[in-house]
């Protein structure tokens, strides 16, 4: 006679709770390699250390000039892409440095492509940030006067 499909017993919710408990241990071991990584890029990239540093000034003054929800979500979201380009950057420097020597010149050029990228993001979420902050920075002008 066999089972219904349905039915658990307790041989199987043994084995789902050990397949669980084995995928939280996987899960805070990949948090742990992310966190390593993000340490490595922040100890190895200058220009990370100085976008963490206007990012963090973008959310200070985000906060004092008490921005709208959506300027909010906009101002996050050009944070995380600018800081994703610079660790894929650096992820791809690495890349290139076990392929080629550094010299090779398809190297440099993947490099400055990536940099270039970078760069792009850069420029267009200060733009963007301009356009968000300028009417606070103008307000703030005004009442100087």
């Amino acid at each position: 006679m066999t089972r219904a499909r349905y039915f658990i017993d307790f041989k199987d919710f043994r084995l789902y709770k050990l397949t669980l408990m084995f995928s939280i241990k996987r899960l805070l071991l990949s948090f742990k390699t992310a966190f390593e990584g993000l340490i490595f890029v922040f100890k190895s990239e200058p220009n990370f250390r100085l976008q963490i540093l206007f990012a963090t000034l973008a959310l200070f003054l985000a906060y004092i000039f008490q921005l709208r929800t959506y300027e909010w979500i906009v101002v996050i979201i050009l944070i995380g892409m600018v800081l994703v380009m610079e660790i894929l950057n650096t992820a791809l420097e690495q890349f290139t440095d076990l392929l080629k020597p550094r010299l090779h010149h398809y190297v440099k050029a993947i490099k400055d492509i990536m940099a270039a990228s970078v760069f792009m993001t850069a420029i267009g979420a200060f733009i963007v940030g301009m356009i968000i902050f300028w009417p606070h920075f103008f307000a703030i002008i005004n009442e100087l006067k």
